[in-house]
């Protein structure tokens, strides 16, 4: 995909705000990308994007992409919500934190699909997807969990 411009971020998420600490990770996601800054000093991964390293104070932030691989830390299942793009409540939607492999701590929140709820843990092992969701004209990438089976 050729490089995004400011506004055409802007226009592929209307009513998200986007400013210029997080829209490197917008991008990436229209990239099918998840990137997760990383700062160049100490090396340190985080979540969501802020302007400075939260362990040594650093503004050399650089967003990095990650494997994506990880373990389910939290596991819910949503009976009800608001209404969104390929989100069906008729079953309860799972929700996710994935502590990814790239440092402890290191979490990001999505769906898990391709399993049946009944079959899903906390502890189990997942690895990033992505799905199409179409909000508009143009279907927007969204990162979601697969499980990966032993």
């Amino acid at each position: 995909m050729s490089e995004i411009t400011d506004e055409q971020l802007l226009e592929r998420y209307p009513g998200v705000r986007i400013e210029h600490d997080n829209k490197a990770f917008y991008r990436g996601l229209l990239n099918r990308t998840l990137l997760m800054d990383r700062c160049g000093d100490c090396a340190h991964w985080f979540h969501p994007p802020r302007p400075i390293c939260p362990k040594c104070w650093s503004r050399n932030i650089q967003p990095t992409a990650v494997k994506g691989s990880g373990t389910i830390h939290l596991l819910i299942f949503l009976h009800q919500g608001p209404p969104a793009p390929g989100v069906s409540y008729d079953t309860p939607h799972p929700v996710a934190t994935v502590e990814l492999d790239e440092q402890p701590g290191l979490r990001f929140t999505s769906t898990i699909v391709g399993t049946p709820n009944e079959e899903l843990a906390i502890g189990q092992r997942v690895r990033l997807g992505w799905v199409d969701r179409r909000t508009g004209a143009d279907p927007k990438p969204v990162p979601v969990f697969e499980r990966v089976d032993s």
